[in-house]
């Protein structure tokens, strides 16, 4: 059952300076959940305030906003527009975001983690001994654990100065590669660690990364609307993202342009998904780490490994196998979130944050490359993840 919020709520917003009247006529609506029986509702009036100021600024056409909590969304929130050009849209609580390098965590090392309990990958054997190719270039050291933590030293992408295109390619370009910083001494975010695990799951798997995932970890968890390479009935619920060279505007095709390259996706983007499908996920992993019944595909210490920090020992940038826990990009963890508490950005606007100790999660889908690039939402995240904690009392 939902409680959309009427007019009366948001004069008393605008009224406590909660809400501005710019954000009102970018069309700001708010649906809340209902809470589980006996629980006092929480206000997160103060986190719905800071979507709508930021779309106010400019910072992106729209938002998403799920909040979770024990086993039930506690909050959910619908914002701005979904698309602006070429026609005007309305962003609907079932609109399917590019999620980006959340890719990373939710399918690619998730995979890799499938496969180590299978017994048919090792994280502290060089990705060589799988692929042997990779040894090039001062490569034959480098772990799935860096690799997984990204501290493999590696350089953050590979170059698209020249024309290429194709998966092969790709593969080339990753042997090619040298590190930048010794392996295991230097935190550096690098898509082409997860380009690499993506190579990896498909060689062990004998899949493709969209088959792997469909048939592994989305229809396990009832993900009905994600997809690496979404088809044809979920594409009109798309938000686009940007122009691309040619000046068509992206709409289910994936942002990144190293993917795009590579057939559509890669292990470090090309996920598509809802709102209603990340949370999903964010409950089923949160019910497996604290041993409730879950259809989350991965045992409760495999994945207590994966989300607790996993980096070189001795290195201030904590990581998890896939998944951020304190670094330089934790922004999304707000200022109250617990220290155990672990999530992921995309580059499109999308993030999530889930905290164990306080069993909730929040994730914010924005659209904010549409449709020139310009928008940010750094600082919203922080301030969404502090309001939603302030509000679930933590």
């Amino acid at each position: 059952m939902e409680r959309v919020v009427n007019q009366e709520r948001r004069r008393a917003l605008r009224a406590a300076g909660l809400l501005t009247s710019g954000a009102l006529l970018a069309g700001c609506v708010s649906r809340v959940h209902e809470t589980p029986p006996f629980a006092p509702e929480p206000s997160f009036a103060a986190a719905d305030a800071a979507v709508c100021d930021a779309i106010d600024a400019g910072a992106c056409p729209g938002a998403v906003l799920a909040v979770g909590r024990s086993g039930r969304i506690v909050h959910s929130a619908v914002f701005g527009r979904r698309a602006v050009t070429p026609v005007a849209e309305l962003m609907t609580w079932d609109t399917v975001f590019d999620m980006a390098s959340l890719t990373k965590p939710m399918i690619t090392a998730l995979a890799i983690m499938q496969l180590v309990e299978q017994g048919k990958l090792d994280v502290d054997q060089p990705l060589a001994r799988y692929l042997p190719d990779f040894a090039a270039n001062g490569k034959a050291t480098i772990t799935l654990r860096l690799l997984l933590t990204h501290y493999s030293g590696l350089p953050p992408d590979l170059a698209l100065d020249r024309p290429w295109s194709g998966r092969a390619q790709a593969w080339r370009r990753v042997v090619a590669a040298a590190p930048i910083h010794p392996p295991g001494e230097t935190f550096v975010y690098s898509d082409i660690n997860f380009i690499a695990l993506g190579f990896l799951v498909e060689r062990i798997s004998g899949r493709t990364l969209p088959e792997y995932a469909a048939t592994h970890i989305l229809t396990p968890l009832g993900m009905k609307d994600s997809a690496l390479l979404p088809g044809a009935p979920t594409r009109a619920r798309v938000a686009p993202t940007q122009f691309d060279e040619h000046g068509v505007m992206l709409r289910g095709v994936v942002h990144d342009p190293t993917a795009r390259r590579m057939g559509g996706y890669a292990g470090h983007a090309g996920l598509f998904s809802t709102a209603t499908d990340v949370a999903t996920y964010s409950t089923a992993l949160l019910d497996r780490r604290a041993g409730r019944d879950s259809r989350f595909p991965l045992s409760r210490g495999t994945l207590t490994m994966m989300t607790t920090p996993q980096q070189p020992a001795g290195r201030a940038e904590q990581r998890g196998f896939g998944w951020d826990i304190s670094s330089r990009y934790a922004t999304p963890r707000g200022e109250r979130f617990s220290q155990e508490s672990f999530g992921h950005t995309g580059f499109t606007g999308t993030s999530l944050w889930i905290d164990p100790k306080n069993d909730c999660f929040v994730t914010l889908l924005t659209n904010r490359v549409h449709p020139d690039g310009h928008g940010g939402v750094v600082r919203l995240r922080k301030d969404v993840a502090t309001a939603v904690a302030r509000s679930l009392s933590i």
